[in-house]
């Protein structure tokens, strides 16, 4: 038999090597030593309590504990009525096309139901004093405004003395076309504008400033 020469064997060795990857087939692991998507987290990193940069400044003092206020805001789906919750307060805006007719501070028929379910809630949160507001939208004169978004706050007033009795103190004010929440460049902001809106404490404690949470708006001709 022939000898092999150096590039014969070089070929040789090459074409075994490469039958040997072709032909050992490779496996995916059945049993991964962690989960997909595992985090391993390192240990926490050890913290010197005498480090200079965790001391305060000689004469510092930490600032006081602060409660974030957080506001939670429902409003169905035809907007007619809107809860606004915070911390402290409860306020309830009622479109003013669902308690009145137009430019008129008469109650409708359909108003006692949701006056009554505002009155329920405020049995349920116990405060000592309820806050009733009314607003309407920039049309008109100011002062028409001022007229009409008082006269409807009073009486939202009347009808909630009627069903929760004397024990409530009420601060009722109009405000026109001032606060306003919405755009009144177009009819749906408007709409919104024109409000009563219904705030008081949360529970039995009234808040710290006495003051309403809720805004208004203008002097409505509609």
């Amino acid at each position: 038999m022939a000898a092999l020469t150096p590039r014969t064997a070089t070929t040789c060795t090459a074409l075994a090597v490469l039958a040997t990857l072709t032909l050992t087939p490779a496996y995916a692991a059945d049993d991964p030593s962690e989960p997909p998507g595992t985090v391993t987290s390192a240990p926490p990193p050890e913290v010197d309590a005498n480090s200079p940069g965790l001391k305060l400044a000689d004469g510092a003092t930490l600032a006081s504990a602060k409660v974030l206020d957080i506001k939670s805001v429902v409003e169905d789906l035809g907007g007619e009525e809107r809860r606004e919750d915070t911390n402290q307060n409860v306020t309830f805006a009622l479109q003013a096309e669902v308690l009145f007719p137009k430019d008129s501070s008469t109650l409708n028929p359909e108003a006692r139901s949701r006056i009554q379910a505002i009155a329920d809630e405020i049995k349920a949160q116990k405060p000592t004093t309820v806050r009733v507001f009314g607003f309407t939208d920039n049309l008109g004169s100011y002062a028409h405004g001022k007229t009409l978004s008082k006269k409807r706050a009073d009486a939202v007033h009347d009808q909630l003395a009627g069903f929760l009795g004397s024990d409530i103190t009420f601060e009722v004010r109009g405000y026109s076309e001032d606060y306003p929440i919405a755009d009144n460049s177009s009819e749906e902001g408007r709409r919104k504008n024109r409000r009563v809106e219904v705030s008081f404490p949360r529970g039995a404690t009234p808040s710290e400033d006495g003051s309403g949470t809720a805004s208004g708006a203008g002097g409505e001709l509609g």
